[in-house]
């Protein structure tokens, strides 16, 4: 069975992907067992595999593409090698409409101060979070996502940095909880 997917990604982000000497291009496509045609100008590109040995690594390497074209490092997308690992992207539009003004203010509080926001919210949720043009991506396990969105969503709307931390910590205290509950009864 062969399979062949034509993606589009920022033209300023095709040098991330073919990375130096075409290095990352060529590990996504040895590790994925597919072939990338890339369209540098455009930055259209074409996935295509014939028939892979594991069918759901050539749907990886369009979830790797994705992620570079959505400001993700090479080796953070390369992270959605791992089986649980999913990649979820957020238009900011969604939350304020198409107002540039507005998206940049909305970035600029998901990022924060020095990008400390964004690497708090990582930290809490366990989670790879990117900002990149009109979006907010999310790289991690399903669990580990709902949490993080529901964290942007709720800076998105206006709520207090400090408010969602802590609920971001209550949370992490409750599943840390769950785990050592489920290992006492596993004994």
């Amino acid at each position: 069975m062969s399979f062949e997917k034509l993606i589009r990604i920022p033209a300023d982000r095709v040098g991330a992907l073919i990375g130096r000497s075409g290095k990352v291009k060529a590990e996504i496509e040895r590790i994925c067992f597919v072939k990338l045609q890339i369209d540098s100008e455009t930055g259209e590109i074409e996935v295509t595999s014939n028939g892979a040995i594991d069918q759901i690594q050539p749907f990886k390497a369009v979830e790797i593409v994705t992620a570079i074209g959505r400001g993700f490092s090479p080796h953070n997308a390369m992270k959605l090698l791992k089986e649980e690992y999913l990649l979820h992207v957020m238009d900011l539009r969604d939350f304020v409409g198409k107002s540039p003004q507005q998206i940049e203010r909305i970035k600029g509080r998901i990022i924060g101060e020095g990008g400390r926001a964004r690497v708090n919210m990582e930290n809490l949720t366990n989670t790879s979070i990117c900002v990149y043009g009109k979006t907010v991506s999310i790289i991690g396990e399903p669990h580990q996502i709902k949490v993080a969105i529901s964290a942007i969503t709720s800076i998105s709307t206006g709520s207090k940095h400090g408010s969602v931390y802590g609920k971001l910590e209550a949370n992490r205290r409750r599943e840390k909880l769950d785990r050592l509950q489920l290992w006492e009864t596993d004994v």
